[in-house]
């Protein structure tokens, strides 16, 4: 059966693919040279890992990272599409799909959406539910310590029953499709088409919260 996961991790290969290794992205001062080398050593480097979460540790993430983006950006590409080797955490029974579909979703859109004249896919209603589960699991760790309760709304399913998370005196309304969402939980904000309502205080107490990402 195929994964959100394994779906996401194709389309952004065939994207880097098509695109080539000096195309900027949503990351930074990133390349998609760049985010290839992370995706890659991310997934068969696991001595890097802590870096990756920890900005205390990143030095040898780095050093690690910066030497797979020196290889051809066709290999690069090609392990970012085959996956983990065996002895990753990520080639784990279940790890792909756990770890792998916000993170490729993401970086996809963080290459799609650097480029000019990019639009948002029409994605099937299967794919947003999936996106759905993640952005309602997701939310509670970006919006801990928002000074509001932040009601996390889908516009493609406006009848749907929403994710409210937080417990401020005041609410805003964060409505967008589960893309959108998942988008600006995870700090693209000016790149995730989603529309805030709701009391003025609670509105701006959103906008100014760091997202933990």
């Amino acid at each position: 059966m195929t994964t959100l996961a394994r779906t996401e991790r194709l389309a952004l290969a065939d994207l880097l693919d098509e695109i080539g290794p000096d195309a900027p992205t949503l990351c930074g001062d990133w390349t998609t040279r760049d985010l290839a080398a992370h995706l890659v050593v991310r997934e068969r480097r696991p001595d890097t890992m802590p870096g990756i979460a920890v900005q205390a540790m990143s030095g040898w993430t780095e050093q690690v990272q910066d030497s797979y983006a020196e290889r051809p950006y066709e290999d690069l590409v090609e392990l970012v599409r085959t996956g983990p080797g065996r002895l990753s955490p990520f080639a784990l029974p279940g790890a792909d799909k756990m770890f792998n579909a916000s993170e490729y979703a993401v970086h996809h859109e963080d290459v799609r959406r650097a480029q000019r004249g990019w639009t948002p896919r029409d994605l099937p209603v299967r794919v947003q539910d999936s996106l759905w589960k993640i952005v309602t699991s997701r939310a509670p760790f970006s919006l801990r310590g928002v000074d509001a309760t932040v009601e996390l709304r889908r516009s493609d399913r406006p009848r749907a029953h929403p994710s409210s998370h937080g417990k401020g005196a005041s609410t805003v309304t964060l409505t967008g499709e589960p893309m959108e969402l998942l988008l600006y939980l995870f700090g693209r904000r000016e790149h995730a088409q989603v529309v805030l309502g709701g009391d003025a205080d609670a509105i701006v107490a959103l906008e100014q919260h760091s997202l933990s990402v």
